[in-house]
Order: structure tokens, then C-alpha cells, then sequence
């Protein structure tokens, strides 16, 4: 798994870059067929503060790309809102790949 974590307009701190990254391995716990992640933290320059720190995501997997993003006050709870955000994407996109058809009985004449 490529994992790629830069910020706009705030540098990316080892705490943060960490707590990313433990966040994240809920996802693969779920599926571990990862091949690409990056995540965009940014701070938006707005006059109000609800929703100024911004995290977005795009996730490749064989045959899909998902793409969730988070606006609250605080990063780490828009890290939090994130991470539900594409563990739900994740987990649907793993039902619809596994094949739930079992194989018919055979017939004895």
C-alpha cells in the first residue's frame, strides 16, 4: 500500500502523519487489498471557524476508486469523519466483490 500524506497551507507534524496512519489501518483491517492512498489535509482560509479544517482521501483498489472528504472545527475530528466515511465505502465495495453464489447441488439421476 502507497500511503501519501500532505497538507495545504499547514505542515504535516509527525503526531498528525501518525495518527493518520493508525487511523487508516482500521480500513485495512477490513480489506487489506490496498494499492493506493493519499490524503489532503488542508485549512481552508474562511471567516468562520465551523468546518475551516478540511481532510480528503482518495483510495485506489483493484477495479474502484473511492474518494471521501471531512470539514470540521477540529482536524483530528475531521480525520475521525473521514475515516467512518471510507471504512462504510470500503466494506460495500467488499461485499459487492465477494461472490455470495454457492454452487448448486449436483443432480443424481
Amino acid at each position: 500500500m502507497n500511503l501519501t500524506i500532505s497538507g495545504h497551507h499547514l505542515d504535516v507534524t509527525p503526531a498528525l502523519r501518525n495518527y493518520v496512519t493508525t487511523k487508516l489501518d482500521r480500513i485495512t483491517r477490513h480489506f487489506d487489498q490496498l494499492v493506493d492512498v493519499k490524503v489532503l489535509l488542508t485549512i481552508e482560509k474562511q471567516k468562520e471557524k465551523q468546518g475551516r479544517q478540511r481532510a480528503e482521501c482518495n483510495i485506489h483498489v483493484k477495479g474502484n476508486d473511492m474518494f471521501a472528504e471531512s470539514s470540521h472545527a477540529d482536524l483530528y475530528a475531521a480525520v475521525d469523519e473521514l475515516v467512518d466515511k471510507l471504512d462504510r465505502q470500503v466494506v460495500r465495495h467488499k461485499d459487492r466483490v465477494q461472490d455470495h453464489h454457492h454452487e448448486a447441488p449436483k443432480r443424481l439421476m
